[in-house]
């Protein structure tokens, strides 16, 4: 029966487990140019040390406009891949595979960090103060930022290239696996929820229009990087009447893969105020249910000890993805091991006296 620590394969990639870093946010880019800065080679250095199968760093902007903050980290310029190369180089000499989270934030983008140089302001940030007039799927606000206006049928026609342009990027810089962030509340998800998509065009309508894009990105990606694994985040539901449900998620999820994705990943929420009922593995049903319809799903979501991980895979899901555990301990995949009385030669030579 498989387990967390059993090897697994997308494509032609082989992953030595099947724990994997989720994608955080670190707002680190003080410059406000895109390139990660010595932070982020420290932290992800840290992380791939730590044992992980698939280590998927940050939501990284396809655009400049597409950033959540300004100190996000960007693949839309040479500059940048050439910052990501050392970071990924590392990653693999740790025996860890290494992907990237692509991402336009849409009406969510041009926010405060709320640390760093931008101090602890939170909220859209103004024209007048570097900030830029954000779009959307429609004019509806998103978690109470400043309104987007609607983005044309040819600005969205243009993400698509953008996320085509940054995958290209991204294969590189030597990244393993493209993921494509359709989740919380960014641009991808405000097209795929019927609460904020209220368009007439062909990326508009009913679910399948409301996917267009999404679809459209896939394919490309897949047609121009043949051989590297894709990765769709969705946010497998709203949370709220009248949102995203997990069956919708589902068809979706099989739509990415008829597309050329290798596997979802299974998130929730971020678009609107809701009542979730957080607490541990409180997301793993939607990776669940995703799994049911003959996709590879993996689950994130307050996944904390290594028997709740071992038991979600047991439920049919591919993979677990960790976020705050392995903030708190980057090395938590080779705890984790351990504790299941599991035989590992993932532990870097220059940490073995510590076991």
């Amino acid at each position: 029966m498989t387990g967390i620590v059993e090897p697994m394969r997308l494509r032609e990639l082989t992953l030595r487990n099947r724990i994997w870093i989720a994608p955080m946010c670190q707002y680190s880019v003080d410059a406000y140019d895109g390139i990660p800065t010595e932070w982020h080679r420290v932290h992800y250095g840290a992380l791939a040390a730590g044992g992980t199968g698939l280590l998927v760093v940050e939501a990284t902007a396809v655009v400049p406009e597409g950033r959540i903050t300004r100190q996000d980290t960007g693949l839309w310029n040479e500059a940048q891949v050439e910052a990501w190369r050392g970071i990924v180089a590392f990653a693999h000499a740790q025996g860890a595979a290494i992907g990237v989270q692509l991402n336009h934030a849409g009406a969510k983008a041009s926010t405060f960090a709320g640390f760093g140089r931008d101090g602890v302001e939170r909220g859209s940030v103004p024209v007048e103060r570097g900030g830029w007039q954000t779009v959307s799927a429609s004019d509806a606000p998103v978690m109470g930022l400043a309104a987007p206006r609607p983005a044309t049928t040819a600005e969205l026609e243009a993400v698509a290239e953008a996320f085509v342009a940054a995958a290209r990027r991204a294969d590189d810089a030597g990244f393993d696996v493209i993921e494509v962030h359709a989740a919380h509340g960014y641009l991808l998800h405000q097209l795929l929820s019927p609460l904020s998509n209220r368009r007439d065009d062909r990326y508009g309508g009913d679910l399948a229009g409301r996917a267009t894009l999404l679809l459209d990105i896939v394919r490309r990606i897949r047609a121009e990087l043949p051989t590297v694994p894709i990765i769709v985040r969705l946010s497998a539901t709203d949370w709220v009447e009248g949102g995203l449900t997990p069956d919708d998620a589902a068809t979706v999820a099989g739509w990415a893969v008829e597309a050329g994705a290798d596997a979802v990943d299974a998130s929730s929420g971020g678009l609107v105020l809701a009542d979730i009922p957080v607490g541990p593995g409180y997301q793993a049903h939607l990776a669940e249910r995703i799994a049911r319809e003959g996709v590879v799903a993996s689950a994130v979501g307050l996944i904390e000890t290594a028997q709740q991980a071992e038991e979600v895979v047991q439920r049919g899901v591919a993979a677990v993805r960790i976020g705050r555990a392995a903030l708190r301990d980057p090395s938590t995949p080779l705890r984790w091991a351990r504790e299941l009385g599991a035989t590992v030669d993932w532990i870097p030579p220059q940490r073995l006296r510590a076991y």
